[in-house]
């Protein structure tokens, strides 16, 4: 059986001027001309994506969507009708999120995150913005301090929406983050709480405070240092923004590694910057 909004392997049957049909247990299905692999000839197995074109046929692609079924996404939507916006996802045929799958009325040139899936009405692939269903906040396989994936999926007042391991909802915090962060990043993190509520927090750097972070944070100063001829510009007075933009790191871990650098006498701390005891 096909798998419809996702990539098959099927062979190729037979030519005809517009391109060529593969084999499948649904029946034929045509592969443009446009789309054949340079050489490819009847009897070979070709990888190609299946879906439905704007004439309803099924029909076959060697382009790559930006998404699959069973996945999520963050797209920009290229139309709004009274019945659905339509999304790039990287096809000729956009991406319809019907009106009763929106949140809010979707605009054009605005990114949203979606999950695709097989209407089985139309037995189209379409998308939907109400997230919740295909999110497993009710069985957490994470605990605390495990590295994750992150995707950026929305804002708040106190932070920033992210999927975690394309399984989770999560928050992040604004005031944790020292970088631009726009919808539809992919970042790296880690669980920094998860609540009896099943909400999880989770962090850019890797949270505990224990030896082990410290010791990576003056590892790194030192190294920086060293780079710039025993001297930066950097000192407990800079901004958050200022010590991120040059270490990645938060100004408490750098206020924590400084000082243990300055009572291990590896450094002088100036008003404006530090400088590296030779």
């Amino acid at each position: 059986m096909v798998d419809l909004g996702n990539y098959n392997t099927l062979e190729i049957s037979r030519a005809v001027d517009f391109g060529v049909y593969l084999t499948s247990e649904d029946g034929d299905i045509l592969l443009p001309t446009k789309y054949i692999p340079e050489g490819a000839k009847i009897g070979d197995m070709v990888h190609v994506f299946v879906y439905r074109d704007s004439e309803d046929r099924v029909i076959a692609t060697n382009l790559t969507p930006k998404a699959t079924v069973g996945e999520f996404a963050c797209l920009t939507v290229k139309d709004s009708t009274p019945f659905g916006a339509f999304l790039d996802w990287g096809l000729e045929k956009d991406l319809l999120v019907p009106l009763h799958n929106q949140k809010e009325k979707m605009l054009p040139g605005r990114k949203y995150c979606v999950y695709l899936y097989v209407d089985e009405t139309s037995d189209r692939v379409v998308a939907t913005a109400k997230l919740g269903k295909y999110l497993q906040n009710d069985d957490i396989r994470l605990v605390e301090n495990q590295e994750v994936s992150l995707m950026v999926i929305g804002s708040t007042d106190i932070g920033y929406k992210v999927l975690i391991d394309n399984l989770y909802m999560g928050i992040l915090y604004k005031n944790e983050v020292f970088q631009t962060v726009e919808i539809g990043d992919k970042l790296t993190g880690f669980v920094k709480t998860i609540r009896p509520d099943n909400k999880i927090d989770v962090t850019l750097r890797r949270t505990g405070g224990g030896f082990n972070e410290v010791s990576d944070a003056t590892e790194q100063i030192l190294e920086l240092l060293r780079q710039q001829g025993g001297q930066l510009y950097l000192s407990d007075k800079s901004s958050p923004e200022e010590i991120y933009e040059k270490l990645a790191m938060s100004k408490k871990n750098f206020k924590r590694a400084i000082g243990s650098l300055y009572k291990a006498g590896r450094i002088v701390i100036e008003p404006d910057h530090i400088r590296l005891v030779l």
